[in-house]
C-alpha cells in the first residue's frame, strides 16, 4: 500500500455542479433550502443521491431508520468499511452546504476513485444520515444517535412533529424504511466533512480546520410562574411579573457564559410567555437556555450557577422557577488517528489549517462512539449558517473534499 500522491484532487467542477442540482430540490423562499427530513422533497433528494451512487457502481444499503449506505467495495472482503458522509436533510430556512457537502464530497471520492481506476483494500460507504437538523423531529441527529445505542429506535420512531404525525409513520410513508438493523454495520472509521458554520477560518484565512474535539451542551428548559393580571391597572409593587423575570435570567445567561470564557458560550433562544397579550402582565415564561463547551465540568457548573441565579432571582420577586432538561450530550474528543489523518492530508495537499472544536452537534458526534472518528471543516461567508444566505466558495468545498479523500483513503489503504 501506498499514501496518495499530492496531485491527487477531487473535480472541484463536478462537486459544485452536484451541490447545485442538490439545492434545485425544495427550494427555499430566499435562495437556499427547505428541505426537512421525511418530507417529498427529502424523499427526492433520497431518490436523486441514490441514483448517482448506482451510477458510481456503489450498492445502496438502507437501515430501518432510513440510513442511507452507499458501498464501494474494497479489495479485502474481510476489511471493515471507511465511512464517510453526514445529511441531507435541511432546516426550514437552511443553506445548500450545511450537511449535503458532507454526503456529496464522499460521493465524489468514490467518482475521483473511479475516474483514477484506484481501489482502497478497505469498502468505502458513502452515508446520508436521517435527520440531522431535528427541526422536524427533535432531538438532532435523532438516526445516528439510534445508530450508536444512544436512543431506542421504538423511541426515535415515536417522535411526533407539530402536526402530530410520527417519525416512523413519516419514514414508511415516504418509502424508505429499509429492513437493515440500526447499528448492525461495524465501522473501520468515520469521516465527516462539513462547513464551520463559524466565523474562525474565513475571518483568519485559513483554508482547512482540523477538528479535535466537538462541543457538549446543555440545554435547560426553564419555567417561570408568575400571576396574570392587568397591565394598566396593577400597581408596580403588587406585580408577579413573569416576563421580567426572564429577562432578568437570560441577562444571567449571557454573563455565566462569559465567566466560563474563551470556550464556553450560552444563549436563549427560545421563548414564550403567556397568555401573551398586549395589556396583560406575563404570568408564565417558559425559554430553553442552551450552554455549550468542550469541557463536562464547566458544562456543569454553567448549569449549576443558572439554577442559584434563577432562584434566587424569582425569590425576590415572589415567583417559582422549575428546570427540565430537554437536550443535551457530552463533549467529544475525536480519534487522534483519523484526527492526525486528516492533518497530514491538508499538509500533504499545501493548505493552511487549524485545530478547530465544532461548536454545533454533528452524526460524528455519535458515530464517535461506535467507531473511531474526525471531521474536517471549511470556511462559510461570515460564519452564517442556518440560514438562506449561508455561503461557500466552490474553492473551499474543493479543498475541504481534497483533505476528505486523501484521508480516508490512506485510511482505507491504496493499493493502485
Amino acid at each position: 500500500m501506498t499514501a496518495p500522491g499530492e496531485n491527487l484532487r477531487i473535480n472541484g467542477d463536478r462537486l459544485w455542479n452536484s451541490l447545485m442540482e442538490m439545492a434545485r430540490i425544495g427550494p427555499g423562499v430566499a435562495g437556499g433550502n427547505n428541505r426537512q427530513t421525511l418530507t417529498d422533497e427529502d424523499a427526492e433528494a433520497r431518490d436523486l443521491f441514490q441514483s448517482w451512487c448506482k451510477a458510481a457502481g456503489c450498492e445502496m444499503g438502507l437501515d430501518s431508520m432510513g440510513n442511507m449506505f452507499a458501498m464501494r467495495p474494497g479489495s479485502d472482503p474481510d476489511a471493515l468499511p471507511v465511512y464517510v458522509g453526514s445529511h441531507l436533510d435541511t432546516q426550514p430556512t437552511g443553506g445548500k452546504y450545511d450537511g449535503v457537502l458532507g454526503v456529496l464530497a464522499g460521493l465524489e471520492i468514490v467518482r475521483t476513485l473511479n475516474d483514477m481506476d484506484l481501489r482502497t483494500r478497505h469498502p468505502i460507504v458513502v452515508t446520508n444520515w436521517t435527520n440531522e437538523e431535528g427541526t422536524r423531529f427533535a432531538p438532532a441527529m435523532l438516526s445516528s444517535g439510534v445508530f450508536a445505542g444512544v436512543h431506542s429506535e421504538d423511541w426515535a420512531k415515536d417522535q411526533r412533529d407539530a402536526g402530530g404525525k410520527r417519525f416512523g409513520d413519516e419514514l414508511r410513508r415516504i418509502g424508505w424504511e429499509g429492513e437493515e438493523p440500526v447499528g448492525a454495520r461495524k465501522m473501520h472509521a468515520f469521516f465527516e466533512l462539513h462547513i464551520e458554520q463559524g466565523p474562525i477560518l474565513e475571518a483568519e484565512g485559513v483554508d482547512i480546520g482540523v477538528v479535535t474535539h466537538g462541543q457538549g451542551l446543555c440545554w435547560l428548559q426553564v419555567t417561570v410562574t408568575g400571576r396574570d393580571s392587568h397591565t394598566g391597572s396593577t400597581p408596580m409593587p403588587m406585580r408577579r411579573n413573569a416576563g421580567l423575570a426572564m429577562a432578568r435570567i437570560i441577562d444571567k445567561v449571557d454573563e455565566i457564559a462569559w465567566n466560563h470564557a474563551p470556550d464556553a458560550v450560552g444563549a436563549v433562544g427560545h421563548v414564550e410567555v403567556f397568555p401573551n397579550s398586549r395589556n396583560v402582565i406575563p404570568g408564565r415564561a417558559v425559554f430553553t437556555v442552551d450552554f455549550r463547551s468542550p469541557d463536562k465540568g464547566v458544562i456543569a457548573d454553567m448549569e449549576q450557577h443558572l439554577r442559584e441565579e434563577a432562584q434566587r432571582i424569582v425569590d425576590e420577586m415572589g415567583l417559582s422557577v422549575d428546570f427540565e432538561q430537554v437536550g443535551g450530550f457530552d463533549p467529544v474528543t475525536f480519534d487522534k488517528g483519523c484526527v492526525a489523518a486528516i492533518r497530514d492530508a491538508a499538509d500533504r495537499l499545501g493548505y493552511s489549517h487549524r485545530n478547530i472544536i465544532s461548536g454545533a452537534g454533528h452524526d460524528a458526534c455519535w458515530i464517535a462512539r461506535a467507531a473511531p472518528t474526525a471531521m474536517v471543516m471549511c470556511p462559510c461567508v461570515d460564519g452564517l449558517s442556518h440560514n438562506e444566505a449561508e455561503e461557500i466558495k466552490p474553492e473551499w468545498a474543493a479543498a475541504g473534499a481534497d483533505v476528505l479523500l486523501h484521508a480516508v483513503i490512506e485510511t482505507a489503504g491504496v493499493i493502485g
